[in-house]
């Protein structure tokens, strides 16, 4: 009688698991990488304003964008307003989702549903209502003009306010999901031991939802970044974010390349940012938790 080789199975298994990735490999790799691909060989082709896109390779895209003051400051602007937008969100979101979590049923079920209703209307609608909101006509605006602030509309703070609006959502979440992980009897043991209230949500609450804190930074920075709809409703001309230059340079003045190396120089600086920023608050996590 002969017994079957160990060894079969696992290759059996192992060619499997190949052939049933390989769809969504193929998947990724056409939907992502090819166009990221293109984009890269796009943002180095010469650009002639009477003839096109040219063959070739140049860099002088990239000269144009590190020479340019008036493009270091939409990536400038872009960059500080993410990060407001981002560290607002933080200041709001982590309250709030430790409020919920707190909750019982079915009020957290409802609160949830309100967090998340914003969701189901339409972006653009959102933004002109905050316009209609933000207008020198409305009883915010005059208000704003009382106090001598002047017209928030087509400004930075307008810009700023509709983002945290939209992002509020994507940083909630993340964090009521980390603080629902959390075992009630840890918080319990910190009581026990005499820990004040403050000293339990700072030592043992706030390490524990460092995950979702993290998480949600980074969804919101990153969707801050490559907004575009609220900076051209809320800011106008005058707030303008690279996203906006992108759809400028690709759609009104058909210059391709210079719009596909703005492009690559956003996704470049969203990424050594997070990363960065993955860094710092893993480390906190880690030291935190000893």
């Amino acid at each position: 009688m002969t017994h079957p080789d160990p060894g079969v199975a696992p290759a059996r298994k192992r060619r499997l698991s190949f052939l049933g990735a390989m769809p969504l490999t193929l998947l990724f790799i056409g939907l992502l990488i090819v166009p990221l691909v293109l984009t890269i060989v796009l943002s180095f082709r010469p650009y002639d304003y009477d003839l096109g896109v040219q063959a070739g390779w140049t860099l002088e895209q990239y000269v144009e964008i590190f020479t340019s003051n008036y493009t270091l400051t939409v990536f400038w602007r872009t960059l500080w307003i993410s990060g407001l937008v981002t560290i607002i969100c933080v200041l709001i979101g982590v309250p709030e989702s430790y409020i919920l979590s707190r909750m019982k049923a079915p009020w957290n079920s409802v609160f949830l549903l309100v967090i998340l209703s914003p969701l189901l209307i339409s972006l653009v609608v959102r933004a002109f209502g905050w316009s209609m909101l933000l207008n020198p006509m409305s009883p915010i605006g005059k208000l704003t003009q009382m106090m001598g602030l002047g017209s928030l509309l087509y400004t930075s703070s307008a810009v700023v306010i509709g983002l945290v609006h939209v992002m509020l959502p994507f940083m909630i979440i993340p964090v009521w999901t980390s603080l629902n992980k959390i075992d009630p009897q840890t918080i319990k043991a910190a009581y026990s031991l005499n820990a004040s209230k403050w000293q339990t949500i700072k030592r043992v609450i706030l390490p524990q939802a460092t995950p979702g804190i993290l998480s949600g930074s980074l969804i919101v920075f990153g969707l801050s970044t490559s907004a575009f709809a609220i900076p051209v409703l809320l800011g106008g001309g005058r707030s303008r974010m690279v996203s906006n230059s992108i759809y400028e340079q690709f759609m009104v003045d058909l210059n391709w390349p210079m719009g596909a190396a703005l492009a690559i120089l956003l996704l470049v600086m969203n990424l050594i940012i997070m990363m960065s920023y993955n860094q710092i608050l893993e480390r906190s996590y880690k030291r935190s938790l000893g």
